[in-house]
């Protein structure tokens, strides 16, 4: 058993009530994996379909790694992470319930607007509002609002105030995705052939594949800052095939479906893509 640290201490009595807990370092971000278990490969988010915890003794894993058994948290694993802990996180699809994070008054206002009442916890820049019930956990669901529920973790911030009610349809909704088509035809962004009707060096379907399907296995295997990795993997396409007329409305099409399968929301993407290109005076 190590030493009782105030996070520590927070944490037990967090697992007391059967709140799955983990520590959180500087800047909000959970422990680095560790070396048993790099790339996230006995449980972390990437790798795992459906809610479960991380099989590892340390907490590596995120949301994963969040438990509630005394002698685990406590664990000699476990206390380098506790010394460094800068806060304490909990799952909140292990606890049951779902975080809807309103990151900005603007969020809050909207929130106030258009959910129901319930449990209310004050954060650095805005709400938590938590509800009774787990769903899956997209971000940017809107402006300044992300989920967190199943595979996923929040900052634990106090009980809050309110009574918790139950997670709403109008919240379930905002994770269902937009059927439209991922990025409309009206705003096309390939570029033509070089003028003089010289052949494009690029154009050969095997080389314009790969670079397609890496820029998509970098999306989906990005652990964290998915705004920026969109944005630094569209400009890296762009720079390549954005020229020379090789890019399709297809090939877009799978880019913009990687970053949403991470959470990105369209308008993110669209921003991305016309950043990038602005970037590169196309």
């Amino acid at each position: 058993m190590t030493m009782l640290t105030g996070h520590l201490h927070a944490a037990l009595r967090l697992a007391e009530q059967g709140v799955p807990v983990l520590p959180l370092r500087e800047g909000k971000g959970p422990m680095g994996n560790c070396r048993a278990c790099r790339k996230n490969a006995c449980g972390g988010r990437q790798n795992m379909k459906t809610p479960g915890p991380c099989v590892c003794a340390a907490p590596c894993h995120a949301w994963a790694a969040a438990a509630t058994d005394p002698d685990v948290l406590a664990s000699v694993a476990w206390a380098p992470a506790w010394r460094q802990a800068a806060a304490v996180a909990y799952h909140p699809g292990g606890a049951g319930v779902t975080v809807v994070d309103l990151d900005n008054v603007d969020a809050v206002a909207w929130a106030r607007r258009t959910l129901p009442a319930t449990r209310m916890v004050a954060t650095t820049r805005g709400e938590h509002w938590i509800y009774l019930g787990t769903m899956t956990s997209p971000n940017a669901v809107r402006p300044g609002v992300d989920i967190k529920s199943l595979m996923s973790y929040a900052r634990w911030l106090g009980p809050g105030s309110g009574t918790m009610t139950p997670l709403p349809d109008v919240v379930r909704a905002l994770a269902v995705k937009e059927p439209a088509a991922v990025r409309p035809a009206s705003r096309s962004v390939t570029a033509a052939a070089p003028v003089g009707g010289g052949e494009c060096p690029h154009r050969s379907p095997a080389y314009l594949e790969r670079g397609i399907a890496m820029a998509e296995q970098r999306i989906e295997e990005a652990p964290g800052g998915i705004h920026r990795t969109v944005y630094r993997l569209f400009l890296a396409v762009l720079s390549v095939h954005g020229r020379c007329g090789c890019l399709t409305e297809a090939h877009i099409d799978r880019l913009f479906t990687a970053a949403q399968g991470k959470g990105e929301s369209l308008r993110h993407c669209e921003d991305a893509w016309s950043n990038a290109a602005a970037a590169l005076g196309m």
